[in-house]
């Protein structure tokens, strides 16, 4: 039995074997051959397993015209709903080119002509947040505390059908332990899930057609979802990356940052950042915050007030997908394929761990390289983690765990033990894995100090981003990169005017030349390469020049030895004539 893709293919006889086992069952027959829309088709069928597995429906895909004729089909593809009290099957007909269409015809036929909202236990409540791209939940009690329940309910069900045509699955459930981690605590009350974000109806219930605008606009809008205190606990919990708007009624300054923050809502959920909102100014003075509107950012847990522009969208995305303001301490970042092209193309040193579900030596090896990860960031090196099998292929790995170094887009893969986490900070700290062809490497303090450390003949450029001569020099230099690795001699780059003070930098661009540590700074004309692969030349093979200062502390200390020789051949002398 193949269980690889979401969807089980089968054979004839375990077909037979699983129709007269199921109550509900969706048989996709296709082919391998001679079938383009197939593949597409199938496609479809995977997003929406998931789905309809929660409302108890089996799917299963098989590579059988014969088959597939007997049940009256007579081109491939086909989609089949079989239920075991009828003896002939329904044969889709619609778009195949939408699986929400599939998934609302198969709902459909499940429950033909049925206008009632189903009611599930918590288990699979927790299952269908989990796995539901949209889902809305109604929470109600059964006993005669709650007499408005019965009517709302009544209520809600002339929109069940609507709801469904929209993609949006209606439920409703009595379990008192799920309400209370989404913090509801007076029923009836209605709660929208999208991808496991909840969002709190705040309107008037038993006014259906309002429910119904209200979960329609949820779904096709950019809107930041509502969140009541209890919520929101359980989101920083459960949630790594979590943008939190704090705001107050009666105010224009809030309404207006909100409008903005929900153009870019969006964009943040791409790069799995999660963004709601939440009206509690006693909750708001849990973190400081007295003037409203305010942004939160949690990452696992951990508080970060923006304090910049909330008007200004593009800053706050900017500052949300920012490496600094995402950094965790001490564990490894999680992230999404959308973030790793980010990060491969902005970061100039990146390490990723590619990882899957279900696997020890991936979670043993994930547990030693954690051991690492902040001093791989005093190196300057971003180490991050992603369990997405596009992700993979994109960058052909076929194994887990499996380490690559991105250096400017072009990943290194590790053919070391994981598990040894100090020969994996070797080797990402190594000089072959900085090196880059025809350009100069940038380093960090730390890197730079290691660098000097372990290399004789080290050439620095010191610079500043906000340096347009740099630029220029930096644009010059480069051209001669090659020729100075020739000369044995390691060239880089590094973005710190104060470290440069150290050595005697006034002000960038400079050049230094380092021979075992000692420092030699380049005082010709920086546009000029040819001028500069001379000096480095010269420098590089000749003793290195004593300076007036060196020259003084040697005659200070012959002179010393020479005196004190002097006193002790003088008072020997005077001690033999007494």
């Amino acid at each position: 039995m193949e269980m690889t893709d979401a969807i089980e293919r089968v054979n004839k006889r375990m077909f037979e074997r699983i129709l007269s086992r199921s109550e509900y069952l969706t048989v996709f027959f296709y082919s391998k051959t001679g079938c383009k829309q197939c593949a597409k088709v199938l496609e479809e069928l995977e997003k929406i397993d998931d789905d309809a597995d929660a409302q108890g429906v089996n799917m299963v895909k098989i590579d059988d015209p014969a088959l597939a004729k007997k049940y009256g089909v007579h081109a491939i593809p086909a989609i089949l709903f079989f239920h075991n009290e009828d003896a002939d099957p329904i044969i889709y007909a619609g778009d195949f080119k939408s699986g929400e269409r599939i998934l609302e015809w198969i709902l459909l036929q499940r429950n033909p002509g049925s206008e009632f909202i189903e009611d599930f236990d918590g288990e699979t409540i927790r299952k269908m947040i989990k796995n539901s791209r949209y889902l809305a939940v109604v929470f109600y009690s059964e006993g005669q505390d709650c007499e408005e329940c019965k009517t709302v309910l009544n209520d809600l069900e002339n929109i069940d059908d609507d709801t469904d045509r929209h993609g949006i699955q209606f439920v409703k459930t009595t379990d008192i332990s799920v309400a209370q981690e989404y913090g509801v605590k007076e029923y009836p009350a209605l709660v929208y899930f999208e991808k496991q974000i909840p969002n709190v109806y705040e309107g008037d219930m038993s006014a259906e057609e309002e429910v119904l605008q209200w979960l329609v606009l949820q779904k096709s809008e950019d809107t930041i979802e509502t969140v009541n205190r209890d919520m929101l606990d359980h989101l920083v919990d459960e949630t790594q990356y979590l943008a939190v708007f704090f705001y107050k009624p009666h105010c224009k300054a809030c309404d207006q940052a909100l409008r903005e923050l929900e153009n870019i809502d969006d964009d943040t959920d791409l790069y799995g950042i999660h963004m709601v909102k939440i009206r509690d100014t006693t909750l708001a003075k849990r973190y400081g915050i007295k003037t409203f509107p305010a942004l939160v950012y949690f990452r696992n847990g951990n508080p970060l007030i923006f304090d910049g522009d909330m008007k200004n969208e593009e800053s706050v995305l900017e500052w949300l997908i920012d490496d600094d303001n995402r950094e965790l301490a001490e564990e490894i970042e999680a992230i999404n394929f959308r973030m790793l092209d980010k990060l491969v193309e902005d970061s100039p040193f990146i390490a990723v761990l590619f990882y899957e579900d279900n696997c020890d030596d991936c979670e043993r090896a994930l547990k030693e390289l954690e051991n690492i990860d902040d001093e791989a960031d005093v190196y300057g090196i971003d180490f991050v983690k992603i369990n997405e099998p596009e992700a993979a292929t994109k960058y052909g790995v076929t194994t887990f765990p499996t380490l690559a170094y991105f250096r400017k887009g072009s990943p290194t893969f590790y053919d070391g033990d994981l598990q040894d986490e100090e020969k994996v900070l070797a080797w990402l700290t190594s000089h072959d894995n900085i090196e880059l062809k025809d350009e100069i490497e940038e380093v960090n303090r730390k890197m730079l100090d290691k660098l000097l450390d372990e290399n004789d003949f080290v050439a620095v450029f010191f610079f500043d981003h906000n340096c347009p001569k740099c630029d220029a020099v930096l644009t010059e230099i480069e051209t001669i990169d090659d020729e100075v690795d020739e000369l044995d001699v390691m060239f880089v780059k590094i973005n710190d005017v104060k470290y440069a003070r150290k050595y005697g930098i006034a002000q960038v661009p400079a050049i230094v030349y380092f021979r075992r540590k000692f420092p030699s700074i380049f005082r010709g004309d920086l546009m000029d390469e040819n001028e500069v692969l001379e000096w480095l030349k010269k420098n590089r093979y000749r003793h290195p020049e004593l300076s007036l200062f060196m020259y003084a502390l040697i005659a200070i200390s012959t002179a010393f030895i020479l005196y004190t020789l002097f006193l002790i051949f003088c008072l020997k002398k005077h001690e033999k004539k007494e």
